[in-house]
Formats: C-alpha cells, structure tokens, sequence
C-alpha cells in the first residue's frame, strides 16, 4: 500500500485508519518529525535557521515546484508479499521500492564521494540525495537515462506563473526549461534556471553543467544542501538544508520518510525499470502526473439516453449555456516586475589584506521607474573573477531579500590567499536588468619589520657548513604578520644588491649551489627559519638580504674564516 499525503480517495477506509497509518509511518521513518493526533505531521525543529533570505531563492531550488508525495511502504518484520495485477507473480512492494537505477545511484553516490572530498564538515549522505530524487522526479523517471546519465527527455515542472505555483517570470530566456515567459523547474532534481544559474556543476566531466544529467544535478544538489557551513550529520541543520531546497514542512516529512528507508537497505536496478510515484503534491490522489507532463484531465463522454421501449438510442439533450462568468480583474504585478534597474546604495572601498574580512559590504537598491525603493525583491551577489575571496559562510554567491527601503546588502565578503581584483556582480532574481559590478581588491599579506630571533654570530669555515640556520620574525604595525612572502639573496655588497657568485651558499633538492630562495613564506607566527648554509673557500664577510611584502628589509652577516690553529 502506497501512503500519500492530500485528500483521500472516496471509498477509502476511514479518515482515522488512514491518520493512524500516516501517524505510524511518521514515528518509525522520519527522525526529527512528530504526529499530532490527528495524524498530521510537523518538524518542530526544521524550521530554516536565519538562511532563508541569505543565499536562498525565496521557494528554494526548486521554487517550491510540485514534488511526489508517496511515501515508503509500512515495513513489518514480515512483510507480506502481493500478487502482480498483470502477471499474477508475487512481488515484494518494499523490494521494489528500495531498487534504485544504476546510473542514477551512482551519480549520487560520486556526489557524495565529492562533498566528502570539498566539503568534508558537511557529512552529506547520498541516500539524502535519492530521497530528493525520488520526490522531485521519481528517480529521472524510474531511471530513463542514457549511458552519460542524461534524461532522454527533459524533465520540466509546470510553468510557474502564479497559477496555483510561485510566480516566476522567465531567467533564461528558455535556455534551460524552454519558456521565454516563465520559468520551470528542470531535470532530475528540478532547479529552476535562476538557480542552476550558478549552482550547476560538472558532475561527469564531459564540461557541461547540464540540469538534466542526473550526475550534474545530483553534484549541484549536494554543494546547495552543503552551503553555509552545515553539518548535515546534526538534524536541524539537514531540516533548515531541506526545507531550503523547497520550503514546505509537508516536502521535508517527505524526504526525511525516504531518507530512513533507503538507509535501511537499497539495491541497484537496471536502468528505465526503477519505480515510478503516482501521487502529487499539485494533483488529487490516484492520478499519475509527472513533473514534466501535469496530467489534465479529460473531458467526460455523455451517455446515451435510451428510448422508451428500448429501441436504440437518441441523443442527449443539449444543456442551456452556462451564465458567462464575469472577466477577471488583471493580476497586480509582482514586486519584482516593477523593479526597472539597480543603484548603488553608499558601497564603500571594497579592500581587504589578503586572509581577512573586507570593511565595506557591497549594497544596492531596487528601484521602479519612478527611482522608488522596491521591497520583497531578491537580489543576487556574485563573485566573478580569479579568486577565491567568498562572502561570509564559504559561498561565492548569496541572495539577499529587498527590506521596506528597496535595499539588499550582500553578506560580508572574506578575502582569501590570491592577491588582485575580483568582480562582485548584483542582479535581479527574476528579471533580465543590467547588473551592477563592483571591483574588490586583496591585496598581499604585507610585514614592515624583520628582525633575528637569535643573536649567535653566524660564522663558518672554508668549505664547512654553518653551525646555526638562520631565523627571522616578521611584524606588521607591531602585530605578528603571518604568511607573508620573502626572497633571501646572497648580494655582492651593501651598495650592489645583485645575486654574488661567491661565498656562503644554499643547496637546491638536487644538491646544486643557488643563492637565491624565493617563494619563502612566514609562518602562522611570523616566523621564518632558512634551510641550511654552506660556504665555498673564499674568505670574508658575506651580505645575506631579505626583503618582504609591504617594503621589509633585513640584511644579516656571514662570516668565513679559516680556524684558529
């Protein structure tokens, strides 16, 4: 027996029987889930955590699209077995259930392999991400994909115009779903196009970030479930991760159900013959739309009307015409489609000392035509460019809300090791308006003051090596400046700083002379200690010069002499 969420069919047993089995499906596979008396079903604690208006898409990955609502079947310690309807050979309902398609599993569980790898804090399961599967598209439809793991059709959810859906006007110009006017969500995980946007990833290596690859889609999924540092091993963190793939406590009680039943036991099954749902969140129970095709319903033949005496049929009587019903009134434009273009509101200098947070935070606002202050639109933050500066959380993009002014304000931005300007680009979700683009600038990790963390006279014998490894400490305003790049050069003389060719020496892994050592690096501590030194016969005092990042200078003396007889 299939558990569904929505109205019961008629002639099912009673609300109550039926409340109990949804009640006891909820207690034994969904953690984090309760049931009220009544059998309905809430997460007390899967409310998104704060993240909903930073980062997310408002409806999520998928814009809330319509999802599978069956449910695992009720397992007992011996299930009982059902006879085929068409072959009459007994099957197993939970054995069936639980095959999952080859090519499909193992694009999930190469997902995981991955976010193990990138983002091992994350603990992403792939059975999370089979329980997305199956609700969002029934597994790539029981598993119709091609060897690269392409769906041989397009999975496409209904236009989302307002119509019973979100409202999303078209982000892509149909490149993606295939609509001009509206979005749809897409592929085997359904993201709609704003998102994959940025979120698409290459999960086959065949460079194409396709939403209707399963191994694409099932990548990008993990790294938008992973974001803002979650741990998906705590439970209220996979609920907040959940609910902003698509914001719905009915959606997680969904995904939380399979989760549990396929961390009880999966199996691989051939390709195209995997299990396919028959109940929707956006039809009545005992249809079969899928996400690419909602089922309409047709028509209803009208029968015949006997004659009296039997003597064939006549037709039946026409029906009067309904009363016309009164035009609608015009649908009130969205927030979002009254926004006419982007200005900067008061952004400062976005620079920032390589490893540290910027001062300034990029901010715009949204304005109609009359340059009024649009509220409840969302903005996307972007970062573009060589780098691998990140806003606040690890992310290079976030999506910021519009407050009652019409003014988003991205996330702090985070500088990482590579020094020189990136892009931070803004834009507006669901409108296609020019951007506004703001450069950043990371500069080097800088010191001001070299000094000898010991006072011992570096000294040598012709031919010897130095007893003691030379080691500096490098400061920046007093403070310890840490991995901060230097160069050491042997140089001529006070006055002539090129490369001597005589004297003291370093030796390469190779066992060659060299004396010069770039790409040296303090430490966390501001501490650099020198490989060790060796000297050739010529005698004398040497100059060993470094210099750093931000114009510290420091130059040591080696001296070699022959020993005292």
């Amino acid at each position: 027996m299939a558990a569904h969420f929505g109205r019961l069919r008629k002639g099912a047993t009673t609300t109550a029987v039926a409340a109990v089995a949804v009640a006891a499906l909820s207690a034994s596979q969904a953690p984090g889930v309760t049931t009220d008396d009544l059998g309905r079903q809430s997460a007390g604690a899967a409310q998104p955590s704060g993240d909903a208006s930073i980062g997310g898409e408002g409806g999520g990955a998928t814009g809330d699209s319509p999802y599978y609502t069956d449910l695992p079947p009720l397992k007992s310690p011996n299930p009982s077995p059902s006879a085929s309807p068409t072959t009459g050979t007994t099957v197993s309902v939970g054995e069936a259930e639980a095959g999952i398609p080859a090519t499909v599993l193992d694009a999930y569980k190469k997902a995981e392999a991955e976010l193990r790898a990138s983002k091992p804090g994350c603990n992403l399961p792939w059975q999370l991400l089979a329980a997305i599967g199956k609700v969002e598209s029934g597994q790539a439809r029981g598993g119709r994909v091609d060897a690269s793991g392409t769906t041989y059709s397009p999975i496409l959810g209904p236009k989302l115009d307002g119509n019973g859906f979100a409202l999303i006007a078209d982000t892509d110009n149909g490149a993606y779903d295939g609509d001009p006017a509206y979005d749809r969500a897409v592929g085997p995980m359904q993201f709609i196009p704003s998102t994959w946007e940025w979120a698409g990833r290459d999960g086959n290596g065949d460079g194409k970030k396709d939403p209707n690859n399963v191994y694409d889609a099932a990548l990008a999924a993990g790294h938008y479930l992973c974001r803002f540092d979650r741990d998906l091993s705590v439970q209220s963190q996979m609920n907040a991760a959940i609910l902003n793939y698509n914001n719905s406590t009915e959606y997680l009680n969904t995904v939380l159900s399979w989760l549990e039943y396929y961390r009880k036991g999966t199996h691989e099954v051939p390709d195209g013959t995997g299990t396919l749902p028959s109940h929707s969140s956006n039809s009545d129970p005992g249809t079969s739309p899928s996400p690419s095709t909602p089922a309409t319903p047709s028509a209803p033949s009208t029968p015949n009307t006997p004659k009296p005496g039997g003597g064939g049929s006549t037709s039946p009587t026409p029906k009067p015409p309904a009363p016309s019903s009164p035009a609608p009134s015009p649908t009130p434009p969205t927030p979002t489609q009254t926004v006419d273009h982007l200005e900067d509101a008061n952004t400062g200098t976005l620079t920032a000392t390589a490893g540290s947070a910027f001062g300034a935070k990029v901010a715009v606002r949204a304005e109609s035509k009359a340059s009024k202050g649009v509220a409840k639109v969302r903005v996307r933050f972007t970062i573009i460019g060589d780098t691998d500066a990140t806003f606040t959380g690890g992310e290079s993009v976030a999506t910021v809300v519009t407050g009652s002014a019409g003014t988003a304000t991205a996330p702090a931005l985070v500088a990482g090791e590579k020094a020189g300007d990136f892009t931070v680009r803004a834009t507006v979700v669901g409108r296609v308006l020019g951007g506004l683009d703001y450069t950043a600038t990371v500069t080097p990790r800088q010191a001001d003051t070299l000094t000898r963390t010991g006072d011992t006279a570096l000294t040598c014998v012709p031919g010897g090596e130095f007893a003691d490894q030379v080691e500096l400490k490098a400061t920046y305003k007093g403070a310890v400046a840490g991995k901060v790049a230097a160069t050491a050069t042997l140089i001529k003389s006070a006055d002539d700083p090129t490369e001597n060719d005589k004297g003291p020496y370093f030796k390469d892994a190779d066992g060659k002379t060299i004396r010069t050592l770039t790409d040296l690096t303090t430490d966390a501590d501001g501490v650099l200690k020198l490989p060790k030194l060796y000297a050739d016969d010529a005698t004398g005092t040497f100059l060993l010069r470094f210099n750093t990042t931000g114009g510290a200078v420091l130059t040591v003396e080696l001296k070699v002499a022959a020993a005292a007889s």
